[in-house]
């Protein structure tokens, strides 16, 4: 009996099945059991703790006046950090992948490092670089009417820090799979270098830059030590969501603190889910 044209493409898929035995699904057991425990788990107890007396404290969290500010803060410094890391995440990835240059290896290993380096550390090195009194940097900037330490503008520098690396992992995998060959298309029939980018690149990286940017807008959100250090957590001044949750908890209103960490963890996990399923069945 002949076998049907498709034959050579399901041999794989028949070997691979004729692979899979206990040990298989035993190992599967154990990953979602490690994934539940680590992380579904402790998602769900916020949310009910959230909501364990109905939606009380969620309607005081979100009509207390500091609160508010302090989500619209960390918002803000989210949007602006996001932004930052988007624009020079993919300048530096294009750098990385299309062009050789002395101390190449040393650069792309220095992106790795806000996710080695403690956020602590992070706090107190921009500190010391940008205190007004003894910083390297701050004296002069306070003498040019900007503050750094102890106000929005170093608490979105330490937020940029933490999250810096998040775009470029995910670009460069990407630019690295496609080519440029049709860059060096396009630049050969005239093309400009922003009409190559826009026109070629850009939609080639797109879902690597989405993927990218929401990564770092969730990090944004959550990012608690480096920017209480250089926050100095002044209510309705410089404290975000994260300071206001510690806030609460320790002055026992752990109600408002479960809710305000659930609006957090919501946003986060709201924006994962919608591009998971937007995102094209083939780029998945």
């Amino acid at each position: 009996m002949r076998e049907p044209d498709d034959a050579p493409k399901r041999a794989p898929a028949r070997r691979a099945a004729a692979r899979r035995g206990p040990l298989t699904y035993v190992l599967r057991l154990i990953v979602i059991a490690y994934l539940f425990f680590l992380i579904a788990w402790p998602l769900y107890l916020v949310g009910q703790n959230a909501f364990k007396d109905g939606f009380g404290a969620m309607r005081d969290v979100l009509t207390d006046a500091d609160t508010v500010d302090a989500l619209l803060l960390t918002v803000q410094i989210a949007a602006i950090s996001v932004v930052l890391n988007t624009v020079f995440g993919v300048g530096i990835s294009l750098l990385l992948v299309r062009y050789d240059f002395p101390g190449k290896r040393v650069l792309n290993a220095l992106l790795d490092m806000p996710l080695s380096v403690s956020p602590i550390v992070v706090g107190l090195a921009l500190t010391l670089v940008y205190n007004g009194r003894s910083g390297w940097f701050g004296p002069a900037l306070e003498d040019a009417g900007f503050q750094i330490i102890f106000a929005v503008p170093g608490m979105v520098l330490a937020t940029t820090f933490i999250a810096l690396p998040l775009v470029i992992r995910e670009v460069v995998p990407v630019l690295e799979e496609v080519g440029d060959d049709q860059e060096q298309a396009a630049r050969s029939l005239g093309a400009g270098a922003f009409t190559t980018f826009r026109r070629i690149t850009l939609p080639a990286i797109k879902w690597g830059v989405v993927y990218g940017v929401v990564l770092s807008l969730a990090r944004a959100l959550g990012e608690f030590g480096a920017v209480k250090v250089v926050s100095g957590n002044v209510l309705g001044s410089t404290r975000t969501a994260t300071l206001a949750v510690e806030e609460k908890y320790l002055n026992f209103d752990k109600d408002g603190a479960y809710a305000t960490s659930f609006l957090l963890a919501l946003v986060a996990v709201a924006a994962v889910i919608v591009v998971s399923i937007f995102k094209p069945k083939g780029k998945r």
